[in-house]
């Protein structure tokens, strides 16, 4: 969402030497299983997308015909995303509060992939979950705090765009899931300027922590190791792969470790451009892959079989239950 990473991200691969020989038995959802089971993965990442909460029933503001989009269309939005421009905020805030109604947190279930995620750190296999949703459904699912990377921000604070002021989210939720509508206005009187949930709007900086545990400069010379140098399988779910810098995770891991896209299409594959700057990308389709496993389909499918594979079956379903 911002910009001002953009060399780090084109060249932040780790430069260490491609293996000769594939590191997973096979390129599917068996092949990873067998990598997990064999007990040489302890340091898995995840990098999850919107499509890991489909399943949670939470509505797409930017499809026509959905209660969302039709609730929004009548402030004749420029376009939809325009509801998380920081500009657009600031001169008309109500849609923004609109659609924070319909997704503040706690009106929703984590998903079972939510729940594999938490399953996956029981066992103490999670380094860290690197998450562009804004729902905090790895947390309901169980995950704590330290272990979710809200790269996007999420409900579970606020503060005064005006002041700087950090505002109880309690504050908030009340303000905006009240049946009085001016709740948000008058909430803006009592501190002075427009308060908004920490979310990231176009135009925002990525929370500090983002950069700091992927590793970003400059935080790759403080003289800890990033999660995504330390990353021995990296979990991508539902994410379409295009918005950076959350997109460029995927190259930052070491060459030597296998990477599983989970997703309904394929996303994210390289191209000789992007190689030729150093960007690199997923390479599933590609003659010469070593370490690139794909599923396509829905998460929740794909992580029930892998947990089946995995002889995590029950344990999932009793969270799930």
């Amino acid at each position: 969402m911002d910009s001002q990473h953009m060399p780090a991200f084109l060249c932040g691969a780790l430069d260490d030497s491609k293996p000769i020989e594939p590191v997973l038995e096979s390129f599917d959802l068996k092949g990873v299983a067998n990598k997990i089971l064999s007990g040489s993965v302890r340091n898995i990442v995840v990098m999850a997308g919107a499509g890991i909460s489909v399943s949670a029933g939470i509505p797409d503001f930017r499809t026509p015909g959905t209660g969302l989009y039709d609730n929004l269309a009548k402030y004749n939005l420029p376009e939809p995303t325009a509801v998380f421009d920081i500009n657009y905020f600031q001169q008309n805030p109500a849609p923004f509060y609109q659609l924070a109604k319909e997704l503040f947190p706690g009106q929703y279930k984590p998903t079972p992939t939510h729940l594999f995620i938490r399953l996956l750190n029981d066992k103490g296999l999670l380094r860290r979950c690197f998450t562009q949703n804004i729902d905090s459904l790895e947390t309901e699912a169980g995950l704590p705090k330290d272990k979710v990377v809200a790269a996007h921000g999420n409900f579970d604070s606020a503060t005064c765009i005006s002041t700087g002021q950090p505002v109880p989210i309690e504050e908030v939720r009340e303000a905006i899931m009240g049946e009085d509508r001016d709740g948000w206005q008058r909430l803006r009187d009592r501190y002075g300027g427009l308060v908004k949930p920490d979310i990231v709007f176009f135009g925002e900086r990525l929370p500090e922590r983002f950069y700091r545990l992927a590793g970003f400069p400059p935080f790759e010379l403080d003289g800890g190791e990033s999660d995504l140098a330390q990353c021995d399988l990296l979990l991508v779910l539902g994410t379409s792969l295009v918005v950076q810098p959350f997109a460029s995770l995927v190259n930052r891991v070491p060459t030597a470790c296998p990477r599983l896209l989970i997703n309904r299409e394929k996303v994210g594959q390289s191209s000789p451009m992007l190689e030729l700057m150093g960007a690199g990308g997923l390479r599933y389709d590609a003659a010469d892959n070593y370490r690139d496993a794909l599923f396509l389909g829905p998460c929740d499918d794909a992580v029930r079989r892998l947990a089946g594979l995995l002889g995590w079956a029950a344990e999932l379903d009793a969270l799930v239950a």
